[in-house]
């Protein structure tokens, strides 16, 4: 017995397209690089083609997870890069509302934790993350990197400058980036699986 369905032609293959930008769908083409964050071992991987290529040490929040507003809390789940922002700019430079200031600080100047560097900013795809953009949720470069590995920020990713220059250019407005409560290993694995939670839970 033929089983129906009720996907229009357009809707698969929008389906179609999503699930092949993640990489779900490859047809013997690489995938497109993705960003896998663990944040229990406070660690970014950058994944192609399912295996992870680089590694850096990063911070979430101090405040935990969650995506309420005012929570300070690093949002989980299937993210993508939204917009990059500062690409000539000079390591330790400083941003205020995304803009620079013309300040430059070393890393661990004493009394002071602005962003610096670049600024990856970040939209939510899925209801648990949905309000992320506008929360102003970043990857970011911080003058605080004696702090890094362990969760310090105040709800954005952060890096040291020069791991999110690294980050910063092998990257593109449209990467996935998969946030999870596990650790690394389980957590790459668990990003494979990102797109079809996704969809279910969007229906």
């Amino acid at each position: 017995m033929a089983i129906k369905t009720t996907m229009t032609p357009r809707s698969f293959f929008t389906v179609f397209c999503f699930l092949s930008a993640l990489g779900i769908l490859n047809h013997g083409a690489s995938a497109a690089p993705a960003v896998v964050v663990s944040v229990p071992d406070q660690k970014l991987a950058v994944i192609d083609n399912g295996q992870p290529i680089a590694q850096f040490p990063i911070s979430t929040s101090r405040y935990g997870l969650g995506d309420r507003p005012g929570s300070y809390a690093t949002p989980v789940g299937l993210l993508e890069i939204a917009a990059k922002i500062g690409a000539a700019a000079p390591m330790g430079a400083v941003f205020k509302q995304r803009r620079l200031t013309g300040e430059i600080l070393r890393p661990n100047a004493r009394g002071r934790d602005p962003i610096v560097t670049r600024i990856i900013w970040l939209r939510g795809l899925e209801r648990q993350n949905a309000r992320a953009f506008e929360r102003n949720i970043y990857i970011h470069g911080t003058p605080v990197e004696r702090l890094i590995g362990r969760p310090a920020s105040y709800g954005c990713i952060r890096m040291r400058s020069r791991d999110i220059v690294n980050l910063f250019a092998s990257i593109s407005v449209g990467t996935k980036i998969a946030v999870f409560n596990s650790h690394l290993p389980r957590a790459i694995s668990e990003a494979g699986f990102a797109t079809t939670h996704l969809l279910a839970t969007t229906r």
